[in-house]
């Protein structure tokens, strides 16, 4: 078998050699009689001597052009002396290959740049029936396009052909300019023999040793830690396994064995990708998924050592997967920079609205006719403010009081007010753990984020019309621990756990990806925001905390939905602040009035203009500034002579924090308040050093800004 393969490349060096594709020399053909081209010759033998005889009876006077004519003649001549010896080489080297093809005992043909069959043997036709052209589509157009890039670099491609319903391995050799040799060899067919008809010297031409390549892979691939195996073959899918090293077989589930087909390891959706890289001469990377399990991902190298191929695959689930993470974090925090921005503008409206309904309502009291519609737009312009709320908590920008808490209390404290969240037939089971730590966080965000957990699997449960359980545990984890429930953040020691879990439809995996993005619901149209789970998730992440999810689809008893928060635990130290004492509520009416002069800036102009003039009407003097330059000067103005200022933190050209810095040598001990949408963590490392600063956020309260106006001034 190896001799008959090593007479077949002899066979197709020879013909790309030679024209006469390696023939004995034989007698130069007859030349056949072409009227045309002696009709042409005559022509030109008469217009020449019609010429001529004028030029001789005019003397010397006409030698220059008779040498001319003379000069044009001998140039007709040669074309038609060129012309007719091209025609002849040109017939001579079809006929040649022509019986060549026709003398090769296997199915051959020839075929051109564009796939097409320009003529093929006897055996060809029995074999592909009325085949006109290569194939263009389906699973072998790859490799025969690999295979035709192969030979036009001068190289012998290797590719596979189906035709009349069987498979033929074919192999593609270059033949001339634009013409390419294809040539079929089935597994069942005779080795390749030439007939009695070739040419005498394709029979005794020498044989030459072709190099088969090395057997075994080198020591460094075998004991590499990445996939590697030696290949027998042109075409990287199609070739046949000669040796792999441990790495690989582990890699593709033990299914790496001698003789196997390389491409039955790596996904059919990955063939065409790579193969058309392979075919730009390319060595890699080539992204491939594995057919054992198509979630697994590797790239695959590969390098060609004396006719052979060694693949390289080295499996990169693991770093897709932290890509994957990356762009989903880098995402989320583009989504919360945008709308925290938004929220911040929001805020501003809303405090206008508010300071003015403010005013409103003092003049429209209760039994006024229009109180009851001033009473609708603030109840409206407070949704609004929880709108903007859940915003800001979303891009970790919120205002948050964070106190230390033991955490089988902080869920005890509102489980009653869970249990009237859930439905009648959605029953509700706790389970805290022992030894359960303490945490530092803001009470009301923690409560906000497991009430919105257990509404979101009560309306998990609805959806699917059936009732269930909703079970939230609590526990102290070790990292080990923690680490196996999802946790993927950095390593903090001990771990509080917050788990929420259900027994419903559980979430499609196309759907987990997105669930904590703002605005994504899977509600009906009217029946949520879509900001529910986006709150949770900016409440774990500005608690310094992760969160997990854990789901299945079309469960069994007991599975579904598990969220899963983890916190770090706090360690009590003796500058631990003690739990504020519960205040007694203030009474319902209060001297608001007041007296004193302040420095009120602001770039909102309604909320200034409305807010200033709510303080002037409590008899307070109010110098107003529209931005940090416009305040910088007043308060150089009016120099120990200011007794508070308000201002808020984000204005164009100088911030708040900036202009208390400028502003402090003529203030002097007067206190500071800021106003801000955002939170006050946002901006207090610029206030570092400073003493007498509070902070108000924003929608602000015409009441609630009076009230601490009073406290400040009287401090």
């Amino acid at each position: 078998m190896r001799d008959s393969l090593d007479l077949k490349t002899e066979a197709t060096q020879i013909m790309a050699d030679t024209p006469t594709l390696g023939a004995p020399p034989a007698a130069p053909p007859k030349g056949r009689f072409d009227p045309l081209v002696m009709l042409a010759g005559i022509f030109l033998a008469l217009a020449f001597a019609l010429a001529a005889v004028p030029a001789f009876k005019a003397g010397p006077d006409k030698l220059a052009g008779l040498l001319l004519l003379m000069g044009l003649g001998a140039v007709a001549v040669l074309v038609l002396v060129a012309f007719r010896g091209g025609r002849d080489v040109a017939v001579e080297d079809e006929d040649g290959v022509d019986l060549v093809i026709q003398a090769l005992g296997e199915p051959a043909a020839v075929v051109g740049a564009d796939g097409r069959l320009q003529g093929g043997n006897a055996a060809w036709v029995e074999a592909t029936g009325d085949l006109k052209r290569l194939p263009r589509h389906g699973p072998a157009a790859s490799s025969l396009f690999q295979a035709l890039q192969s030979a036009r670099r001068g190289q012998t491609g290797q590719a596979s052909l189906k035709a009349l319903g069987r498979d033929h391995a074919a192999s593609v050799a270059p033949l001339g300019e634009g013409r390419y040799l294809i040539r079929l060899a089935d597994s069942a067919a005779e080795p390749l023999r030439l007939t009695g008809e070739a040419p005498a010297a394709l029979q005794t031409a020498p044989l030459r040793v072709v190099p088969t390549g090395p057997a075994v892979l080198d020591a460094y691939a075998a004991a590499s830690p990445f996939g590697a195996a030696l290949l027998d073959g042109e075409e990287v899918f199609s070739a046949r396994i000669v040796e792999a090293n441990p790495a690989l077989a582990g890699m593709v589930g033990g299914s790496a064995v001698v003789g196997q087909t390389f491409g039955d390891l790596i996904s059919r959706a990955s063939h065409i990708d790579a193969a058309l890289g392979v075919s730009e001469g390319r060595a890699g990377p080539f992204e491939v998924r594995l057919a054992h399990d198509p979630t697994r991902v590797a790239h695959l190298y590969l390098a060609r050592t004396d006719g052979r191929l060694v693949a390289f695959l080295v499996d990169v689930t693991a770093q897709k997967q932290i890509e994957l993470q990356l762009a989903q974090a880098q995402k989320m925090q583009a989504i919360g920079q945008l709308a925290g921005g938004v929220a911040h503008d929001f805020n501003n409206l809303l405090t206008a609205i508010q300071v003015l309904l403010d005013e409103l309502l003092q003049r429209h009291p209760l039994g006024d006719p229009s109180y009851e519609g001033l009473n609708e737009i603030r109840q409206t312009a407070t949704r609004a403010a929880d709108l903007v709320r859940k915003l800001l908590t979303f891009s970790r920008k919120s205002t948050v009081q964070r106190e230390v808490l033991d955490l089988g209390e902080l869920i005890t404290g509102f489980e009653v007010l869970l249990r009237r969240l859930l439905r009648e037939d959605v029953k509700m089971v706790t389970d805290y753990g022992r030894d359960l730590p303490t945490v530092r966080v803001d009470k009301g965000q923690i409560e906000t984020a497991v009430m919105n957990l257990a509404v979101n699997a009560r309306d998990a449960m609805r959806d699917a019309k059936v009732g269930g359980t909703v079970k939230i545990r609590t526990a102290r984890l070790t990292y080990a621990e923690a680490k196996d429930l999802g946790y993927a953040g950095l390593a903090m020691g001990d771990m509080a756990l917050i788990e929420v879990s259900d027994d419903g439809p559980g979430i499609a995996p196309n759907v987990v990806g997105k669930i904590f993005e703002p605005f994504f619901t899977t509600k009906a149209v009217g029946e949520g925001t879509g900001l529910g789970l986006a709150t949770v998730w900016g409440i774990v992440k500005q608690s310094d905390g992760w969160i997990h999810v854990q789901s299945e689809v079309a469960p069994n008893e007991g599975h579904g939905a598990a969220f899963r928060i983890f916190l770090p635990v706090h360690v009590r130290s003796a500058n631990d602040a003690p739990a504020p004492a519960a205040t007694p509520l203030r009474p319902a009416a209060r001297d608001l009035s007041g007296v004193g002069r302040i420095l009120f800036v602001e770039d909102e102009p309604t909320v200034r203009k409305v807010a200033a003039r709510l303080l002037r009407a409590r008899g307070y003097d109010v110098i107003e500034a529209c931005d940090g330059e416009a305040a910088l000067l007043l308060a150089e103005e009016y120099a120990g002579k200011i007794d508070l200022m308000i201002s808020d933190v984000i204005m164009p050209g100088i911030d708040g924090p900036t202009l208390l810095k400028k502003a402090r040598g003529y203030l002097g001990e007067a206190p500071v308040m800021f106003i801000s949408g955002y939170a006050e963590a946002e901006f207090s490392d610029l206030l570092e050093g400073e003493t007498g600063v509070t902070f108000l956020p924003k929608p602000l309260d015409i009441k609630m800004l009076a009230e601490r106006v009073k406290e400040q001034l009287a401090a």
